[in-house]
């Protein structure tokens, strides 16, 4: 290590000359050591290895800005296709992020229509229940009162017809006895009958219908 400081001193020391300064010593370099070929019109760089210094042509020298005017418009190059890579790649995951916020949005507007679809269903449901139960109360109510004015028609017309027939058979003794209430053989009888036909009757009479 000390060695190489040492190389590293005098060269720097006697600049791009390759005769060493009068009564200067230069150790000979590591063969074990990587060389570091450098120009000597530029600063030298020390990151290690033995240097070795040397003229540039102009034609070398124009070369190497060239190459490193390529090196960096690469650089810049490879720079901004990565920016608008990342660009491109923030805007795909920004259009994954929309799309999949829409779709979300989408679902969660499809799910309320759904629920309110169902809610209006059930409504309508309820309300159609409610109407055919109120048109089947009502229908079961005319339906009462039907039976009911037929029974009571039914009354009205059985309670007639037993009191016509008592009238009918009241008319028919009344004629017995005025055609046979003379007759000798009838007279007992026809006595009984006009009894009975003077009676007060106690007649119940029938029920409006």
């Amino acid at each position: 290590m000390n060695k190489n400081i040492t190389v590293l001193l005098l060269v720097l020391a006697a600049g791009c000359s390759s005769t060493p300064q009068d009564g200067a010593y230069a150790p000979p370099m590591d063969p074990s050591r990587k060389v570091s070929e450098q120009d000597c019109s530029r600063q030298i760089g020390t990151d290690g290895g033995n240097l070795l210094c040397r003229e540039v042509t102009a034609a070398e020298r124009r070369a190497r800005i060239a190459e490193e005017e390529r090196q960096a418009r690469a650089r810049k190059e490879a720079e901004e296709r990565a920016a608008r890579e990342r660009l491109e790649r923030e805007r795909a995951e920004q259009l994954v992020r929309e799309e999949a916020a829409r779709k979300q949005r989408a679902a969660e507007e499809e799910r309320l229509a759904a629920e309110r679809r169902r809610l209006e269903a059930e409504a309508a449901r309820k309300a159609q229940e409610a109407r055919e139960r109120q048109e089947r109360q009502e229908a079961e109510a005319r339906a009462r009162q039907r039976a009911e004015q037929e029974a009571r028609e039914a009354t009205e017309r059985e309670c007639r017809r037993l009191e016509q027939e008592r009238l009918d058979g009241r008319a028919l003794l009344a004629n017995f006895v005025a055609n046979y209430g003379k007759v000798e053989e009838f007279k007992g009888i026809a006595g009984q009958i006009t009894a009975f036909l003077d009676k007060a009757r106690k007649v119940k009479p029938c029920p409006p219908a």
